[in-house]
C-alpha cells in the first residue's frame, strides 16, 4: 500500500450502508483505520466480532452498547475498547457519531 499521510475530509464520501447509518472512511494505512459511523435515532448495529481491535469514540449522539456479556450507555465523550473477535453491538437511543479506530485496518471498508 502506497503511503499517503493526509485525508481531507471533503474528498471523503460518507456512504449510507443500512437503514439509518452511514460511514465515511478516514485516515488509514495497513496497521490502522480511522472511521466515522453516523446513525440516526433506532438504529441497531447488530451483535457481531471482527479480528480487528476497535476503540470507538462517542462524537454526540447517546447509544447503548453491549461489548460481551456487559451492557451501558454512551454518550459524548466516552470511549470503548473492543478486544479481537469479542461479540459487540449497539442501540442508537439519540442520533449521533462515533469515531471508531480499528487495527489493523478493515479491508472490508474500503
Amino acid at each position: 500500500m502506497t503511503v499517503k499521510n493526509f485525508f481531507p475530509g471533503a474528498e471523503g464520501k460518507l456512504l449510507n450502508v443500512d437503514t439509518g447509518l452511514s460511514r465515511k472512511v478516514g485516515a488509514y494505512n495497513d496497521n490502522l483505520m480511522c472511521v466515522e459511523v453516523h446513525f440516526e435515532a433506532g438504529t441497531v448495529a447488530p451483535m457481531h466480532s471482527h479480528p480487528h481491535e476497535q476503540i470507538t469514540y462517542v462524537i454526540s449522539g447517546k447509544f447503548e452498547f453491549t461489548v460481551g456479556d456487559e451492557t451501558r450507555t454512551v454518550s459524548a465523550g466516552d470511549s470503548l475498547y473492543k478486544q479481537p473477535n469479542i461479540v459487540h453491538g449497539a442501540t442508537c437511543l439519540e442520533a449521533g457519531t462515533l469515531l471508531d479506530m480499528f487495527t489493523p485496518h478493515r479491508e472490508d471498508f474500503l
